[in-house]
């Protein structure tokens, strides 16, 4: 009969040790909040200029037309026609299109922590406020720009979504993107070196030189910031 007031002690083998610290290690990571960068656009009051406005009270919709631009912090909207919608929560979502024959939809957003910019194009463009996630449909292009005018990256698709908050996106292929040169339609994308992507960076001490001199280096891009992630899928990583 075993004696419950005086248990055997348990040895554990310096294998199982280290075994039992992994699991409590990934544990851990599991519990622990995902770490994203914090945008402040989400908290910004939304202006819009356009040639006129007009509200739809059945639908709980403003609808702007006529050159429209429409800001949100760093994000910046340009198109034909606007549909804005609130939640209850205060969430803010906006539709925009083109006009046939004139210029495709348009944003731009600033990245946060680098001097890069991300710009859309489409024939519509969706805002969803309450996930931070841009949908271009028809198409569409997205280009990753450093310091607003060298593309690094550039997608095209028929449908484009893009995580502003998690700054990844998927894009599908499409009728709309039949030509001579792409007679099936499908995603094309050029894709610049990760340590290439033109953003400033304080100089680094170069080599010594005659006299004790160190020759000043070259700005390094910004490698330590990565480039556009491309996603299998889009969540809700805001809900």
């Amino acid at each position: 009969m075993t004696d419950r007031r005086n248990p055997r002690p348990v040895f554990l083998s310096l294998r199982a040790l280290r075994a039992l610290a992994a699991a409590f290690a990934v544990l851990g990571a599991l519990a622990s909040p995902l770490a994203h960068a914090e945008h402040a656009d989400r908290d910004k009051p939304l202006n819009i200029e356009s040639d006129h406005m007009s509200y739809d009270d059945l639908k709980q919709v403003n609808i702007f037309t006529g050159n429209v631009t429409m800001t949100k912090g760093t994000i910046l909207l340009k198109a034909d026609r606007v549909e804005v919608t609130q939640d209850p929560e205060g969430y803010q979502y906006a539709t925009a299109y083109y006009k046939p024959g004139g210029p495709l939809a348009y944003m731009r957003q600033k990245r946060d922590g680098v001097d890069e910019y991300i710009d859309g194009w489409g024939q519509t463009i969706y805002y969803n406020g309450k996930t931070e996630v841009a949908t271009l449909t028809t198409q569409a292009t997205l280009k990753r720009l450093a310091g607003g005018t060298k593309v690094l990256d550039e997608i095209h698709g028929s449908v484009i979504t893009y995580d502003t908050y998690n700054e990844v996106y998927t894009a599908n292929s499409g009728a709309d993107q039949v030509n001579a040169n792409n007679p099936n339609g499908r995603v094309r994308a050029t894709l610049a070196p990760r340590n290439a992507t033109g953003a400033n960076q304080p100089n680094q001490p170069g080599p010594a030189q005659p006299g004790g001199a160190s020759k000043p280096a070259a700005a390094a891009s910004k490698g330590d910031l990565p480039p556009l992630s491309p996603s299998k899928s889009i969540g809700n990583p805001r809900e």
